[in-house]
């Protein structure tokens, strides 16, 4: 049985925290310099320039990439080797999430009640979610979630009648009703399967697969190519401007479902795509 403390997991996160919000992935630089070689518009182009230079002057001054520093979520794929000791691991979490945003300057987007609308000042709680898998391993994801982009996304309950088609053309009416509101260009993750809220959760996942990286099902990274190639041509554009690079990637998870059901979630990424992952 291997043993972790709670501390190290605290440390880790709040370090997370700040390194997301400010370094932007190699997969979405390299994705923004691609689409700009081939993007026809030339007011497109440019604003996929200001994007790359924003990710820059963001690494180098240590700012963050976007105002909007995000909701905080946090994906950990535990080994069932593993033991944590010293208290208890949400705990740890929303610790290392208070420091994170605090130490950082980020800036601090949680309300404690969706109704009552009153702020935590410290960006806690997470949102957490937990894998048992085997090994003595301990993944951690963190995903800073952004508001504008989060707010565009849609969940149906689809019937299995209406079918692939049914699955494209809501997956293509989501982001045509989106329009400029989620900061395109886009990241589009999808989930189907399951039940509601398995569908929304392989959504959010599917935002964590690095840019250009299909499925391994052929049935299902045919479709994201198709998808992406339709979203595409609606024009919509870097930042709404017009152009061809609306979102740079559709990423499809899928799980096993009811005879009777079809559910489909899309979650939708800004051009930021923030996340960071670290093994223990």
């Amino acid at each position: 049985m291997r043993k972790i403390h709670v501390n190290d997991i605290t440390e880790i996160i709040k370090k997370m925290c700040i390194s997301s919000n400010i370094n932007l992935g190699e997969d979405v630089l390299c994705a923004f310099k691609k689409n700009k070689e081939k993007e026809e518009s030339e007011l497109g182009k440019n604003i996929l320039d200001i994007l790359i230079n924003n990710a820059q002057v963001a690494r180098d001054n240590k700012m963050p990439i976007c105002q909007d520093t995000g909701m905080a979520v946090v994906f950990l794929e535990v080994g069932q080797e593993v033991q944590f000791l010293g208290g208890n691991i949400n705990d740890a979490i929303n610790e290392g999430v208070r420091r994170g945003y605090k130490e950082g300057y980020l800036r601090k987007s949680v309300v404690s009640d969706p109704l009552i609308r009153k702020n935590t000042n410290d960006n806690t709680p997470a949102i957490i979610y937990y894998d048992i898998v085997p090994g003595d391993k301990v993944k951690i994801t963190f995903a800073p979630k952004g508001f504008g982009s989060e707010n565009m996304s849609r969940i149906n309950m689809l019937k299995p009648s209406d079918g692939v088609k049914g699955v494209e053309d809501f997956i293509v009416e989501t982001v045509s009703k989106a329009g400029p509101n989620p900061c395109p260009p886009i990241v589009v993750g999808v989930g189907i399967g399951g039940t509601m809220d398995k569908a929304a959760y392989l959504a959010k996942k599917a935002l964590l697969r690095p840019i250009g990286k299909n499925s391994k099902l052929d049935h299902i990274r045919d479709l994201e190519i198709r998808v992406l190639e339709k979203i595409n041509n609606l024009g919509i554009g870097p930042q709404g401007f017009g152009g061809r690079t609306t979102a740079l990637s559709v990423n499809i998870e899928v799980f096993a479902t009811h005879i009777a059901g079809l559910p489909v979630a899309v979650n939708i990424n800004c051009h930021a795509s923030r996340h960071e992952e670290i093994i223990l």
